[in-house]
């Protein structure tokens, strides 16, 4: 039985009412007055229901799918502006007892090596990611009690914040690792995380239990109900994703906005990000062996679906896609990206890419300043910013201000502030004079005056060696 509010994963993801959805949509897809009145609602910025979207989803009209993606657009620029979140992964450690087959650290991939960083490895990465001018991270490690306990957790995340080079600091550690409890949650609450991430990967029960035939990750209710312990245990934002090609796009669809209207029912916010990667090649994975891959067309539908359904959530795309598939789907709603990702433990220290214990394999292997100039060569500010979770505008208080506007008399003087930090300490010549003119230009846009002679203040400080300012 479907019920948002549930705690239960088969209730609040339920499987009939997805079918039962996926059904209205096929016949209701060529029903204009329908779809008129769902992307009128759109239009209000107030999002969509699983089953509004999948009637979008479905339309295969091609003057539904431009206006869709108008709106999609003009969404993206009310609630996030022009700005662009940069983060970078780091991967801890490759050891997993999971059996996951689209993963090559599953446990039965007998001839990948298997690597965990020491601390002091764990040193050597972060200077070499701050050193390129990252600010934030997304800590990522397999499943594995032995080799990576929670405490072995907890004491990278300290290390990592404890890592001042130069000028460099990590300022946010999101997190991705396995479903725990409450108790455990609590405690990376505690650590100081940003975001929690955990992909779904599949909504589609029965083949998740398939696709996870062995290891922890094999439970579908406490995997599903992660989010929930998570913000039981004190942690305010939470990221969602599922892995595209692993099942039915449709279907995947339908669970990801369930789960977004779930959360939002029951701890009264939704997610503070969804992610959008795809199967890509790996170790031992061919996609190929996979026959629900989405080409790059129902890709770019499926992000602009979910920014005008999910209008104040953040949008990841990672390194996984090209920076041809990159660039279309930033116009249409993404407002994260990572840049210059190592998807392999250890993978920053060498000067050559290792492949060897890559996760996946990386499309986009351009550098962080190579990925900061395209952005500000096609109209986007690069933000290294961090300040709302560091000024706990978090959760609630953080959806309140996106949701209300005055969120851009905070981020976006900060986007400037902190690009104008990554001009100064980290940027090529060309790189350093397109920030500048862009700071210039961008200056005019923050909303209030006295925050606008504020952050020229604070420019000038940053071009005499002082650091670290924010609204």
């Amino acid at each position: 039985m479907y019920n948002p509010k549930s705690l239960k994963a088969e209730e609040f993801i339920s499987h009939e009412e997805i079918l039962e959805t996926l059904e209205y949509a096929e016949q209701n897809k060529n029903n204009m007055p329908l779809i008129r009145e769902i992307l009128d609602k759109a239009a209000t910025r107030k999002g969509l229901s699983h089953r509004e979207a999948s009637v979008l989803l479905a339309c295969d009209d091609e003057n539904v799918r431009e206006e869709m993606y108008a709106l999609a657009r003009q969404i993206k620029k009310d609630f996030y502006g022009n700005r662009i979140v940069m983060f970078a992964p780091l991967y801890l450690s490759n050891y997993c007892v999971n059996g996951c087959v689209y993963c090559p650290y599953h446990h039965q991939n007998k001839h990948i090596p298997r690597r965990k960083l020491t601390q002091d490895e764990v040193r050597a990465e972060v200077i070499a990611l701050q050193d390129m001018g990252h600010k934030r991270l997304a800590i990522e490690a397999g499943e594995d009690p032995v080799n990576n306990p929670l405490e072995y957790i907890l004491e990278c995340i300290d290390t990592i914040y404890s890592i001042k080079h130069k000028n460099g600091e990590i300022r946010r550690v999101n997190v991705n690792i396995a479903a725990t409890t409450v108790e455990n949650y609590r405690r990376l609450k505690e650590a100081g995380i940003g975001t929690y991430i955990l992909f779904q990967e599949t909504y589609h029960k029965e083949s998740y239990e398939a696709l996870h035939p062995t290891g922890p990750k094999h439970n579908y209710a406490y995997h599903t109900e992660a989010m929930d312990r998570a913000m039981e245990g004190g942690i305010d934002d939470v990221g969602l994703g599922v892995l595209f090609g692993l099942e039915l796009y449709k279907y995947e669809l339908c669970g990801l906005l369930m789960h977004a209207e779930h959360l939002e029912a029951v701890h009264g916010v939704g997610p503070h990000t969804i992610s959008l990667p795809r199967l890509k090649r790996a170790d031992d994975i061919n996609p190929d062996e996979f026959d629900n891959g989405i080409d790059d067309e129902i890709f770019a539908k499926l992000c602009a679906l979910i920014r005008i359904s999910v209008p104040y959530t953040g949008m990841i795309i990672s390194t996984r896609e090209s920076m041809e598939v990159r660039a279309k789907l930033l116009e249409l709603g993404v407002s994260q990206i990572s840049g210059a990702s190592r998807t392999s433990v250890g993978g920053y220290t060498e000067e050559v890419r290792p492949t060897d214990t890559e996760q996946f394999d990386v499309s986009d292997q351009r550098t962080l300043d190579e990925v900061v100039k395209w952005l500000m060569e096609a109209g986007f500010i690069p933000s290294f910013c961090t300040a709302c979770y560091r000024e706990g505008r978090t959760g609630d208080r953080f959806m309140t201000l996106l949701k209300n506007g005055k969120i851009h008399d905070c981020c976006h003087p900060n986007a400037l502030i902190t690009l104008k930090e990554f001009a100064e300490d980290y940027a090529s010549e060309d790189t350093r004079r397109l920030a500048n003119e862009m700071i210039e230009r961008e200056m005019a846009n923050i909303p209030t005056e006295k925050i606008r002679e504020i952050a020229r203040r604070h420019i000038e400080e940053i071009e005499n060696g002082k650091r670290d300012f924010r609204f």
